[in-house]
């Protein structure tokens, strides 16, 4: 690798750099992604998806998604359309060809069968358990399988009887003749094929025998001509095994893929591992993969994260060796930045109490000027209506507040936001002590944007027009975890209950009047919100995508 001399920006492309300029290859770069269809993608793979996409699409190569769908026990078709749909999301130019390692399982049948007449494996009878207490420690060798030294002929036979369903599920597997004293347990006479009759989503009932993972792996990645097999860290055990198979199969041992791995994606405050998901969809903690609260993809699209926020993310973290757990915050930088520019600015109150203005006319509507992005001015201004009565929010008002509490309170005056300055006078409470209304007298020199005032105040507040309010529905989404570090475990221990807020009766502008599902705004105060897609003629509804400041400490 010394002979590299232009700069790349990770280890992967230092490779590929190599391979390129000594002609490893004598075709174009190809990558792939290869999730097993047994749970809805989260972040982490996320990770993955835009390396794998964005190595391909620098070096004016090719990207494969292909489902490594070897065990029907676990795999949904359910699963494969949102892995599809996930996948669409984050690579806008892919070109949608999906790839299916069950499209080559006469391939690999082939292959193993070549593997037999070499020598290479034989069909053993031992038990799943009995291969286990054989394989031995790090610290001492495994044990030979008495079925170890069968002829050729022999395996050759016994093999297609497994695949011609001659024997009950578990009663004989196909393993690779390596090494039992190896170093590497994956180098152990790993099994390559088990019996298993379950029906497959691709293939139904045709096969009853299925490949392992690391046998089906560097198969699929020769098949399809990949040159570059970029993985998680876990596997770096099993490169082994992924060359030694292409190395002892004839037709893949020229320009054979090479494997690569980087660390995993971790997230503070966010359990990730598709199992763990699934329990929390399950066991109904969250509303389903798509739960905004959850860390599937799916779950940060309907949050309303963006698929560029995404791919900044995983390209701010980078790609390295080592394994480190990354900050929350990074993530809910990437969509802040990706949105200040983009997202109307609007003012909406989500706990609302009234505030009378005595000394406005009680008939009176008039037109306030506001920017829509003060981060874009090319977004323009917009027309906000304001009147004698309006909706502030309840916690802009104390009775007897702290010090440095600059908001509104008897006898204290704030500033409307793109309005007047207004005092308060005298406000009213309910029999339990809850304020119900204020009032407030205001001062119609003081109209923001007019030119200069004399007068100064410390506090600005937001407000929408209660003639022209719309109701809605603000849905709060928190950290699902309540701490950093937990124990798998006890995991759901650790959940936070308020991890989803409904607010019921919030109001906001009549500009919502009409609107399109999907699109994203920031409320003054309160952070970026997207419109759900549940939304509908009768219901507003809004779903907070991240505060305007990270909440993590």
């Amino acid at each position: 690798m010394s002979e590299i001399t232009n700069e790349s920006s990770n280890f992967i492309e230092k490779i590929i750099d190599y391979d390129l300029k000594h002609h490893v290859y004598s075709r174009n770069i190809h990558t792939r992604f290869p999730p097993e269809p047994n749970g809805f993608l989260h972040i982490g793979h996320a990770k993955s998806i835009c390396l794998n996409y964005g190595l391909a699409e620098e070096y004016n190569g090719i990207f494969n998604l292909r489902f490594d769908d070897t065990n029907p026990v676990k795999e949904d078709d359910t699963y494969i359309e949102s892995i599809i749909k996930d996948v669409k999301w984050l690579c806008q130019n892919w070109n949608g060809k999906v790839f299916y390692a069950s499209n080559y399982f006469e391939k690999m049948y082939s292959c193993a069968l070549e593997l037999i007449e070499k020598g290479l494996a034989y069909v053993d009878d031992l038990s799943a358990e009995e291969i286990k207490n054989h394989r031995g420690t790090l610290t001492s060798p495994g044990i030979e399988s008495p079925f170890r030294n069968r002829t050729i002929a022999e395996n050759r036979l016994l093999f297609e009887n497994m695949k011609n369903g001659a024997y009950e599920d578990g009663a004989k597997v196909l393993r690779a003749k390596i090494d039992m004293a190896s170093p590497n347990l994956n180098m152990r006479d790993p099994v390559l094929y088990r019996i298993l009759r379950a029906t497959h989503h691709n293939t139904n009932d045709e096969w009853c025998i299925y490949p392992m993972y690391d046998y089906a792996h560097p198969i699929q990645d020769a098949v399809e001509n990949i040159t570059h097999s970029i993985c998680t860290l876990e596997f770096e055990d099993h490169r082994p095994l992924y060359e030694w198979v292409l190395d002892h199969l004839d037709e893949f041992k020229k320009e054979p893929p090479k494997q690569i791995e980087f660390a995993k994606l971790f997230l503070t405050k966010t359990m990730m591992g598709k199992r763990y998901l699934k329990q929390l969809v399950d066991e109904g903690f969250v509303d389903g993969w798509n739960d905004p609260r959850m860390p599937t993809i799916s779950g940060y699209r309907k949050r309303g994260y963006t698929p560029e926020s995404i791919r900044s993310f995983c390209d701010s973290i980078g790609v390295s060796k080592s394994q480190s757990v990354v900050d929350i915050s990074m993530l809910e930088h990437a969509i802040r930045e990706d949105l200040k520019t983009k997202a109307p600015r609007t003012m909406a109150v989500l706990d609302p109490v009234k505030l009378v203005i005595t000394n406005y006319p009680e008939d009176k509507v008039e037109y306030l000027e506001a920017e829509i992005n003060s981060e874009n001015p090319d977004m323009g201004v917009k027309q906000i209506p304001f009147g004698r009565e309006i909706f502030i929010e309840r916690d802009d008002f104390m009775e007897n507040p702290p010090n440095k509490y600059f908001r509104l309170f008897p006898g204290n005056e704030v500033r409307l936001r793109h309005a007047y300055f207004v005092r308060c006078t005298d406000f009213t409470k309910d029999a339990e002590g809850k304020v119900t209304e204020i009032r407030c007298t205001y001062d119609p020199e003081t109209k923001s944007g007019s030119g200069f005032c004399a007068r100064k105040v410390k506090g600005t507040i937001h407000w929408v027009s209660a003639k022209h309010a719309l109701n809605a529905e603000v849905r709060l989404y928190d950290y699902m975890m309540e701490d950093e570090d937990f124990d798998k475990s006890n995991f759901l221990e650790k959940l936070n209950e308020n991890s989803k807020v409904i607010l019921k009766d919030c109001k906001v502008d009549d500009s919502f009047s009409s609107y399109n599902q999907g699109d994203r705004y920031q409320f003054l105060r309160h952070g970026y919100f997207i419109i759900d897609e549940e939304s509908n003629d009768g219901k507003l509804v809004f779903n907070r995508i991240v505060q305007l400041k990270s909440s993590w400490k």
